[in-house]
């Protein structure tokens, strides 16, 4: 069964310095039908205008995976990392028992363009941590590419939880195909361009909850970019 959530029933808020979609419930946007799906929270899509951004603000217990889909985000926190993420990486943050952190567009005339996603960690209390890996081109052209795991393979960041995040950048004709174990579910987000899964027609900014499939097999009509999440 493919559930879709469309790009434009999102929860939508431009603030002038950030134009945000939530495709779940987040901050002041409240929809007791979209709380979530599995131990994914959150997956918010941000155009952050130049030189504006987060000021300093706290977490807990969630582990949060930024991605920058064009343009460039620096990050500092209260565990002393400051670093700069470009599209191709991917940044892991546990807030665990608590965090502070800031995430500012890096230019002064270009947007950024990022998704952040919030993942229910295993269990309360964690000790805060943080990590970031490049993934290069070629590894995720016309492939899924593991970037975050409960059981990291290769260059995969960490998440404390059993979950999986693959993404692809697909060119027009290709299609990836992910085997879905028994009992497992999967959201499919299209980032950028447009898919078909198991025939399923998605666009830029749209979601599907996944169940009850065998496997998935992700065809794109467009120059796409999407993110698969297994999950438990």
């Amino acid at each position: 069964m493919i559930r879709v959530r469309r790009s434009d029933e999102r929860g939508h808020f431009d603030h002038g310095w950030l134009d945000t979609f939530h495709t779940f419930s987040f901050a002041d946007y409240q929809d007791p039908a979209h709380m979530g799906f599995r131990k994914l929270r959150v997956i918010n899509e941000d155009r952050v205008a130049p030189a504006e951004g987060f000021g300093t603000h706290g977490h807990r217990d969630m582990e949060i995976v930024t991605i920058v889909l064009e343009g460039a985000l620096e990050h500092k926190d209260s565990m002393g990392n400051g670093s700069v993420i470009r599209p191709g990486d991917v940044q892991r943050m546990t807030a665990g028992t608590g965090v502070t952190h800031s995430e500012f567009n890096a230019s002064r005339k270009d947007p950024v363009h990022l998704l952040q996603i919030w993942i229910l960690p295993e269990r309360a209390g964690l000790k805060p941590g943080y990590e970031q890996t490049t993934f290069p081109e070629e590894d995720r052209a016309d492939r899924l590419c593991l970037v975050a795991s409960g059981s990291p393979k290769g260059a995969a960041v960490k998440i404390h939880q059993d979950a999986e995040l693959f993404v692809a950048s697909l060119g027009p004709g290709k299609e990836v195909r992910h085997a879905l174990a028994s009992e497992r579910h999967a959201w499919v987000q299209v980032a950028r361009g447009a898919v078909k899964v198991n025939g399923t027609a998605l666009s830029a900014g749209d979601g599907a909850a996944v169940g009850g499939e065998k496997e998935l097999r992700i065809a794109a009509s467009a120059p796409s970019e999407i993110l698969l999440f297994d999950l438990a």
